[in-house]
């Protein structure tokens, strides 16, 4: 990759690392993986220009994957919304693939990690186990039903995926260190129940993965060698590794999660709940609306895909979090039409 015009940033250094430490080039991939729970928003663009820049800078396939792990909230509205705006930012992904796709799979998993006496079903309520949870400076405690058998747990797991069971009665938890100082790692949830019609599967699944499960086996079917998040992710890193290291085959390119921070817009509502309450209380004519901050109501504003790519680009990306001034992007909007606007003149009164 050239460095003459710019020096790179700490994502490029990271990824330039690996490849002088023996990753093969062509092992490079990434992704770029929305939750279709609502329309893709400025803020997304930065994270979109940055992994489908990566992919043109390395030459490399960036795939695009909709985490659709939570049926209650996604629509293929929000699917189809999602595809036309990255098109329309002149992107184009190498396969589109959806975390549902790897639904059975990662059951089967499951099931192995049940058999090793890695994960248990916990009947508790959800106000229960946070209760056990502990405190950053304090240990959690174990559920009572953490020493429960693997054949018990492979009979109530297999009635979890049957149906047999109302939603929020069980739940799979990996067997990992109630003890650990990052809560994150005790033993955190894998499976819930959810009685709700899938947009893609339909009825066929009634348990569904937690984010922290799918995200990174995902990563790994896909064999995804740079899983680039946001920077709240930071202290899930520790439980995507350990969820890899189960699963993982020595054979195969190993994902590496690494986040970057987020850039916050002034005077910008970016919250997809708060976009989505414009929504429902009718504030607003729809996600597409020229005053919402969606890809698709800038565009509708008169937004240009170049404007959005320069402004991800002029911004870049660091370690912490930052204010953006709107100045900045009305900015990049006004340099971009200005190169491209038709100017007409007319004589009004010859």
């Amino acid at each position: 990759m050239s460095t003459e015009e710019r020096s790179l940033n700490f994502i490029e250094q990271i990824i330039e690392e690996d490849l002088s430490n023996g990753l093969s080039p062509d092992k490079l991939r990434f992704r770029f993986p929305p939750e279709p729970n609502g329309y893709l928003h400025v803020g997304h663009a930065s994270a979109i220009c940055l992994n489908f820049g990566l992919g043109l800078d390395y030459k490399a396939p960036v795939n695009l994957r909709f985490d659709d792990t939570n049926p209650a909230k996604e629509e293929q509205e929000y699917v189809d919304a999602i595809k036309k705006d990255i098109e329309w930012l002149g992107y184009e992904w190498a396969e589109e693939r959806y975390a549902s796709d790897y639904f059975q799979q990662m059951y089967e998993w499951a099931v192995e990690f049940i058999k090793k006496d890695k994960a248990y079903v916990d009947s508790q309520s959800s106000e229960e186990m946070a209760k056990q949870k502990g405190t950053p400076t304090q240990p959690g405690t174990d559920s009572p039903y953490r020493k429960r058998s693997v054949e018990e747990n492979l009979d109530l797991f297999e009635k979890m995926k049957n149906g047999e069971f109302p939603e929020g009665t069980h739940v799979l938890r990996a067997k990992i260190d109630m003890a650990s100082t990052n809560m994150l790692m005790r033993d955190p949830l894998m499976y819930r129940i959810l009685h709700k019609h899938h947009h893609r599967t339909g009825n066929q699944w009634c348990i569904y993965p937690m984010y922290d499960w799918a995200h990174g086996e995902s990563d790994y079917l896909e064999q995804i060698s740079h899983s680039l998040c946001t920077l709240e992710f930071l202290p899930h890193r520790e439980l995507y590794d350990w969820f890899l290291d189960q699963v993982y085959d020595n054979g195969k390119v190993r994902p590496k999660q690494r986040e970057f921070a987020r850039r916050n817009l002034s005077h910008t509502v970016v919250s997809k709940r708060k976009l989505l309450q414009l929504v429902q209380e009718n504030h607003v004519t729809g996600w597409d609306d020229p005053r919402m901050s969606t890809i698709s109501g800038m565009r509708r504003r008169g937004y240009t895909p170049g404007s959005l790519r320069n402004f991800a680009d002029t911004i870049g990306i660091a370690k912490r979090n930052n204010l953006i001034d709107v100045s900045l992007l009305e900015f990049c909007v006004r340099e971009d039409l200005n190169k491209t606007a038709p100017r007409v003149m007319a004589v009004l009164d010859p």
